[in-house]
This record gives structure tokens, sequence and C-alpha cells, in this order.
């Protein structure tokens, strides 16, 4: 979504809302962990509302950039459980972005399937290497 070319400069207080309703969902998150989300594309953000709410949450200590039916970037903010995701499609446009309030996003949890292919492949490799000694570890 495009701001206007006008309103793209100019912040609109959008920011301290949208940090407002984080605190909101952090708040939740500390008492019954429940996650939350705040569809970023979904707001009629400017630009100048955008790199304010992203000064106002600051960097965190991770970034994690994926690779998978395009590239996706998740970065904590200064504020722990409140990660800015943003996922990119065809040309490298965004196709979403979103805050999401939770300890660690779903993107970065290792699937149960995945990690027993994983655990499967080192077997094999072991296997395939050391013929005989693959049991021995």
């Amino acid at each position: 979504m495009s701001s206007a070319p006008c309103l793209g400069e100019r912040p609109t207080g959008m920011a301290y809302s949208v940090l407002a309703e984080v605190g909101r969902l952090l708040e939740a998150l500390s008492e019954n962990g429940r996650n939350g989300a705040i569809d970023l594309r979904s707001l009629p953000l400017t630009d100048a509302d955008r790199a304010q709410l992203k000064e106002l949450l600051g960097p965190g200590e991770v970034t994690a950039e994926l690779d998978v039916a395009g590239r996706s970037t998740v970065r904590e903010t200064a504020f722990a459980g409140v990660w800015w995701i943003c996922h990119r499609g065809a040309g490298d446009k965004v196709a979403s972005e979103e805050i999401a309030i939770c300890p660690v996003p779903s993107i970065l949890v290792s699937h149960r399937a995945d990690i027993a292919a994983a655990a499967q492949r080192i077997a094999q490799t072991l296997e395939e290497s050391t013929p005989g000694q693959a049991e021995a570890f």
C-alpha cells in the first residue's frame, strides 16, 4: 500500500496509535500468554509514520532472514516479545508486514516433521561416511 505523495513526508500520529496497541497486546502476552499481531499493510501509515514507528520501537538483538517463497525478514524490536516481520514477494515488493507480539514468531519455529527429516538426514550422512559406525553415535 503506497501513501499519497503529499502525506508520505509528514507523520500523522498513527505511529503512536500503533505503539499503544502494541502495548496492550504485550500486556496481554505477559498476563495470559496470548499472542497478537498488527497488520501494518492494512493501516493508513505514511512513510513518515512507518519511520517514526520503527524509531519508537527501536532495534533489538535478533534479526533473521529467510528465503522461502520470497525473502522474509524478522527483526526483534527493543521491546522483548515485539517483532517486526516483513515478507517480500515477486520483484522484492512487500507482500505483508506486521508487528507480531509473541515470545518467538512462528515463522522461526522448526516444525516437528522438518526436525524428524533432519535427524534422518544426519543419520544417513553418518551411515554413508562411516559405514558400520553410525550406531556408535
